[in-house]
């Protein structure tokens, strides 16, 4: 029977519930389990695809094409679980289905209610990360205990724990342990009023997380355990980490939190192998190489709006033995100094997906800065659209060259709508979405980069590259590198006249690990680290300056 851990945050948000699931899914695979998880989202929207990044930071998207939570993204970095449309569930998801099953009659004239019809919902999304093999299921619930919205997911697995058994169900609660500098002391009470709301919800936690300044001291360990009554070995200190957020597992596996959950669970697993993690976090923290590198995005200012960026940059460096500073340039700072002050000195340049016309042509003048200083590039999504766009005003004399999504009219428009996409009136989980196939050509800095000819990558966006054009690009150097099986859709564009410019119109960001580095981010730092035919000197599928990646 599967097991199952249900993790709750409580005093305030953004504490790493998701992190924290992510890394005791990491420990329990390490000790040759099999997990799998979800989040819980309390927000009545049905998924975060239409909401601003501003408002809810990066939209995740999964193999199936679902648009979920960020969390996901620690999830499939961290461990081997399979996430799909399955592990992220909200509030709106919930009540859609419920009102749906109510207008077919599926209830049978019955008066549809929070308990049992809400929870009965949740409890069946719960069941379905528990398939044929899982020994563990992970539950996050997104906001905190108290919460008006997060009400009726605790009262679930309130009673999903009663109903499958108590000694199946662990409960880990994730808290904030603040530090008052100005009375030099550390502060349980909110722990305390936190766990409280859970027991009031009718939920006892098992594991107590906190998250600290400082050390907690062995008389707070012991003023949590007996007013939560939680055992004081399963109070659990949590550090803050910045800027290593992959030592998390490593600090909370020294605790024994994986043990203590094997024991608790009745779980049969021996020992434990985070030797690939450990050598991966060794070169993190002590790179050999080091460089400098500049995102230029719409959405700079919020921290999570690029989370898999940053990640994949990060895990593009562990593979070139380099550590890898991030300049984040916003897009409209570059319209308004100019490419040169807000880029001089990087050693590669990143266009990172986005909507709408705000900061555009910052990208544009970032992609131009890219291509004539021969400086690194990588366009991903809208990063791919905006060099298009460069590209054609500059070499091929297209000065009007536009997307039709930023000007409808325009007299060139070399990045147009999907065909798939001109009846498309709803604008919820209608985008090209998931993972597609796509073929690479010989002799290409993609190919070299694969070091295969198929391969399958995760999209999200509405428009392409316009095919009219393609002749014209071609005969100014540029290269069509990657494309749908069938020819029709641009998949990845090269320049064939430069050190490193490749551009791609999915997001490789989303399939990269820190253990498994995604290939393009791996060479695209490696071309960082290097100039010129240096580049094309050193060995592709495996980098000449680590030889054990």
């Amino acid at each position: 029977m599967t097991k199952h851990i249900f993790v709750t945050g409580g005093v305030v948000s953004s504490l790493g519930k998701g992190l924290n699931s992510a890394s005791i899914g990491l420990l329990l695979e390490s000790r040759g389990l099999k997990v799998n998880l979800q989040k819980f989202d309390p927000y009545v929207n049905v998924d975060p695809g239409t909401m601003s990044p501003f408002e809810h930071g990066e939209v995740y998207v999964t193999e199936d094409g679902a648009e979920t939570d960020l969390d996901l993204g620690h999830y499939e970095r961290f461990t081997n679980a399979t996430i799909n449309k399955n592990c992220n569930f909200t509030t709106g998801t919930i009540y859609y289905s419920v009102i749906t099953k109510e207008r077919r009659g599926e209830y049978l004239g019955k008066t549809v209610q929070i308990v049992p019809h809400i929870t009965n919902e949740i409890k069946e999304c719960i069941k379905k990360i528990a398939s044929e093999g899982v020994d563990v299921a992970i539950s996050e619930i997104g906001g905190i205990v108290g919460d008006i919205e997060s009400q009726p997911f605790l009262e679930a697995i309130r009673q999903f724990g009663q109903e499958i058994g108590r000694k199946n169900v662990l409960y880990i609660h994730l808290t904030l342990v603040p530090y008052l500098k100005a009375a030099d002391e550390m502060k349980t009470k909110p722990t305390q009023h936190g766990v409280s709301l859970l027991r009031q919800a009718g939920i006892e936690p098992d594991i107590l997380i906190c998250r600290t300044e400082k050390s907690l001291t062995a008389d707070i360990k012991n003023k949590l355990s007996l007013f939560c009554s939680v055992d004081k070995e399963a109070v659990i200190e949590e550090k803050d980490v910045k800027p290593y957020l992959y030592e998390i597992p490593i600090l909370l596996r020294e605790q024994g939190l994986d043990r203590i959950i094997v024991e608790k669970l009745g779980l049969k697993a021996d020992g434990h192998n985070l030797q690939e993690w450990e050598e991966m976090l060794d070169t993190l923290k002590n790179p050999r190489f080091s460089t400098e590198v500049a995102v230029v995005g719409k959405y700079i200012g919020h921290q999570s709006a690029y989370e898999s960026i940053y990640e994949a940059l990060t895990h593009g460096g562990v593979a070139n033995n380099a550590g890898v500073k991030v300049r984040r340039v916003e897009a409209e700072d570059v319209e308004r100094k100019g490419s040169e002050r807000c880029l001089e000195g990087v050693k590669g340049i990143l266009v990172p997906g986005g909507f709408g016309e705000r900061g555009i042509e910052g990208k544009v003048l970032a992609a131009r800065y890219a291509r004539e200083k021969e400086i690194p590039y990588l366009g991903i999504c809208l990063g791919l659209h905006c060099a298009v766009i460069e590209f054609a005003r500059n070499v091929c004399g297209l000065k009007d060259a536009n997307s039709t999504e930023f000007d409808r009219h325009t007299k060139d428009p070399v990045i147009c709508l999907l065909e798939e996409q001109k009846g498309v009136k709803n604008l919820g989980g209608t985008m090209r979405l998931g993972a597609h196939p796509c073929q690479l050509q010989p002799d290409t800095k993609a190919f070299r980069a694969y070091g295969k000819e198929s391969i399958s990558e995760r999209h999200r966006h509405r428009y392409e590259f316009n095919n009219a054009y393609k002749k014209l690009f071609t005969s100014k150097g540029m290269v069509f590198s990657g494309l749908s099986p069938d020819g029709n859709l641009v998949e990845i564009i090269e320049l064939r006249e430069h050190p490193w410019f490749v551009m791609a119109q999915f997001h490789p960001e989303f399939k990269s690990k820190p253990t498994r580095p995604h290939p393009l981010f791996r060479e695209f730092i490696r071309a960082a680290l290097t100039t010129g035919k240096a580049v094309e000197e050193l060995a592709y599928g495996r980098s000449a300056l680590n030889p054990k990646s």
